[in-house]
């Protein structure tokens, strides 16, 4: 099992990438940059591939509304050259409240632009000449405006003709075109106990239509790490996390995080969650998510417990532990987990 952590998207960049070297140097094999609607993620990782030596550097995510597939191709091809091929393409559709409320984009055929996506990227990098027509039109037809364009390739050379691409997924669909496509999965609020009732399907489905050449889907999974006897009250954290995604990322009718929060059996906790978030009473959505919830989704408590939830992850099928280490010493706290891993 590899081991990584996902830079925090509201925190101060250059301080949050000095932290990130330091945990290079105690075993992270990944660093995950994540967006939303802070910083662009790539100039950050831009930045951690020259503070970075050995680590592969990660978008979590980008999402394939606000840039085309073309310069999220260039995007990855960069950073792979900048950092020595240590790139990782994370991708994801986001939700509406981003896309529409942030990027001002209508929030349409989410899978059908993922795929689309992955299959022009790897095309780009593999030097071809791009001729595609579906949801992005490379050139732009003269039927749709288009005048001046013809077929192109990348000028570059690309480090790697296929950086890995892995794809944030949560929906039954989502999750089997993943499987089918990606070279890993970034599953959110994964409770490593119930993964194989929710995901056990689309996965085992995705995976026989998969490619034998991309090898086994590779997934990443994790939460807040905090090693003690008085660690536990660490996961109260995650409270403010999982009441944001299932109260409020996304529309009241539209969350996918509130729908995996049901799927997972916390039905009535996760509307009353959504009741309060969208009425703006945020104390009072935290104060509704289950205890439960937040220790299933975390790594907080006695080293042994630690080890016992690292081990349900190993279960689960994570072949990447994704840890946010809580306290004051998050080196030597990522120091233990790689020797256990």
């Amino acid at each position: 099992m590899e081991l990584s952590t996902t830079l925090p998207y509201a925190a101060d960049p250059r301080r949050a990438a000095e932290e990130a070297a330091a945990l290079e140097r105690a075993g992270v094999d990944v660093i995950w940059v994540a967006e939303a609607y802070g910083f662009d993620a790539p100039t950050i990782m831009g930045f951690l591939a020259a503070r970075t030596e050995r680590a592969r550097i990660g978008s979590a995510i980008l999402n394939v509304y606000s840039r085309t597939p073309a310069l999220i191709a260039q995007t990855a091809a960069g950073l792979d050259a900048l950092s020595g091929g240590r790139a990782l393409l994370g991708l994801g559709a986001s939700g509406p409240q981003v896309v529409e409320g942030w990027h001002g984009t209508p929030y349409d055929r989410p899978l059908a632009r993922t795929r689309e996506t992955i299959e022009l990227c790897r095309r780009i990098w593999r030097r071809e000449v791009i001729d595609h027509h579906g949801i992005t039109d490379m050139p732009l037809p003269p039927e749709k405006g288009g005048r001046f364009g013809k077929p192109l390739k990348i000028l570059s050379r690309p480090v790697r003709p296929s950086i890995p691409v892995y794809v944030a997924a949560l929906g039954p669909a989502n999750v089997r075109m993943t499987a089918e496509l990606a070279d890993g999965w970034l599953p959110a609020l994964f409770v490593p106990e119930r993964a194989a009732d929710v995901w056990g399907g689309p996965l085992a489905e995705g995976t026989a239509r998969r490619d034998p050449a991309l090898g086994p889907l590779r997934t990443v999974a994790g939460g807040l790490l905090a090693i003690g006897d008085d660690a536990a009250a660490a996961r109260d954290l995650a409270r403010s996390t999982i009441a944001l995604y299932v109260g409020g990322m996304g529309a009241r009718d539209r969350n996918f995080y509130h729908d995996l929060a049901v799927a997972y059996g916390y039905e009535q906790a996760a509307h009353t969650i959504q009741e309060h978030y969208l009425a703006g009473r945020k104390r009072e959505a935290e104060a509704a998510v289950p205890d439960e919830f937040c220790e299933r989704v975390s790594l907080c408590g006695p080293a042994g417990y630690v080890r016992e939830r690292i081990a349900a992850y190993r279960e689960a099928g994570v072949t990447m532990l994704n840890v946010q280490p809580i306290g004051p010493d998050p080196v030597k706290l990522v120091e233990t987990v790689r020797n256990w891993l």
